[in-house]
């Protein structure tokens, strides 16, 4: 069972930069890609960073030169710095796990960020 915490989560002013982390425990952290999602009130949950087992990584453009993934394979641990935020940005962020690139995801609980202008 593979089981996801997120933390890093909060209240940030426009401009503002956060870090996000999320650590994976319950089976081995090498076999998984990981993955970021954010979820706004209404809309629908979008990937906003990916990166895969050998460290390659994708963006969405919306948040590309400002989010950055990252994994610490020694702590199990992804992370997502988050730049230069937009009130555009406030939504509940959510660890994903997977293992391959067709796979279901495994879905942390989120973490709720909020942009303040």
């Amino acid at each position: 069972q593979v089981q996801l915490v997120e933390s890093g989560g909060g209240l940030v002013q426009v401009g503002g930069s956060l870090r996000l982390s999320c650590v994976l425990s319950g089976r081995t952290w090498s076999m998984y890609n990981m993955a970021w999602f954010r979820q706004a009130p209404g809309k629908g949950r979008d990937r906003v960073g990916y990166i895969t087992t050998s460290g390659t990584t994708i963006y969405p453009d919306s948040v590309k030169g400002r989010f950055t993934i990252s994994r610490d394979n020694a702590k199990d641990t992804v992370y997502l710095q988050m730049n230069n935020l937009k009130p555009e940005d406030t939504a509940v962020y959510y660890c994903a796990a997977r293992r391959g690139d067709y796979a279901s995801y495994y879905w942390g609980q989120g973490t709720q960020v909020t942009v303040s202008s």
